[in-house]
């Protein structure tokens, strides 16, 4: 796999100019996740496009929002068939939520549903609904035992996920994020490998970043076993700045390339110019 890795660096433009060296797919930490067809359609043609150039930094495509059900089936099939071409593993996003509310028979045929198609991720979120911590993890283990990759999405701030205004989210209130990491490790020990934390209450919808929680986070689950949700340009430049270019983050696909030219230490705010820096020993 290594050896597979050289081969793409050579054959990259401008190869004698150094660059911050990353992990080959399938990677273990700066796993990047896109958002796909959403706030923009995005049919094969288009994405293949979006691969052809940056595949080599894109680790999974998620449909955000339940988008796929707006799909023919088809369609949905030849994109997943293409991102998998492109070892790019595919992701349903959160609206399992959704699904939740039409009883366990439905989650069970759309948990068989998901594996049919091909999807290799099931986003467990439970962000505008009520569930019940030990439900969350028997639902973990329910994808898990479907034969597809189970990634909670945890988080401290009730009703996120739907970009909620400020104000309504602050009337809600927060969880204690000590909650959401005994969330986290339960899902983890259930045999989830990787947690999605919910930026909203973080970063997103507030007036002030809570760099505390993300601190806590880390410093709990470590950094390989967590992503970030990264909405905006100057986040994921915050979390690269403090947390280096091997923190695991979401964003949206039109990011891809300003995201993966921190990572690679080539471009930069002022902030961030000449510092974003890897050392592999010989």
């Amino acid at each position: 796999m290594a050896e597979h890795g050289h081969e793409r660096e050579r054959e990259r433009a401008f190869a004698f100019l150094r660059m911050n060296q990353r992990e080959s797919k399938p990677r273990s930490r700066g796993v990047t996740e896109i958002r796909g067809p959403y706030y923009t359609p995005m049919g094969t043609r288009y994405l293949q496009d979006v691969l052809d150039t940056m595949g080599d930094y894109v680790d999974i495509l998620k449909f955000a929002g339940g988008s796929f059900r707006l799909l023919r089936r088809r369609a949905l099939c030849e994109i997943i068939d293409l991102c998998h071409r492109h070892e790019v593993k595919v992701s349903t996003g959160g609206f399992i939520e959704y699904v939740l509310t039409q009883g366990p028979e439905v989650v069970d045929r759309y948990l068989a549903e998901c594996k049919d198609l091909g999807f290799d991720i099931v986003e467990v979120s439970s962000g505008f609904i009520t569930l019940p911590a030990d439900d969350f993890v028997r639902l973990v283990k329910r994808v898990l035992k479907a034969g597809l990759k189970a990634k909670p999405e945890v988080g401290i701030q009730f009703g996120a996920g739907g970009a909620t205004a400020v104000a309504e989210l602050e009337a809600e209130g927060a969880r204690d994020v000590g909650w959401a990491i005994h969330l986290a490790r339960r899902c983890l020990d259930a045999g989830a490998d990787l947690i999605m934390i919910e930026s909203e209450g973080i970063t997103e919808s507030v007036r002030t970043w809570r760099t505390d929680v993300v601190a806590r986070i880390i410093g709990d689950l470590g950094l390989e076993r967590v992503m970030f949700e990264a909405a905006d340009p100057e986040v994921f430049a915050w979390y690269i700045k403090n947390y280096g270019p091997d923190v695991n983050l979401f964003v949206d696909h039109s990011q891809i390339v300003q995201l993966e030219s921190l990572r690679a230490g080539i471009w930069g705010t002022k902030s961030l110019w000449g510092r974003v820096l890897t050392y592999k020993a010989a």
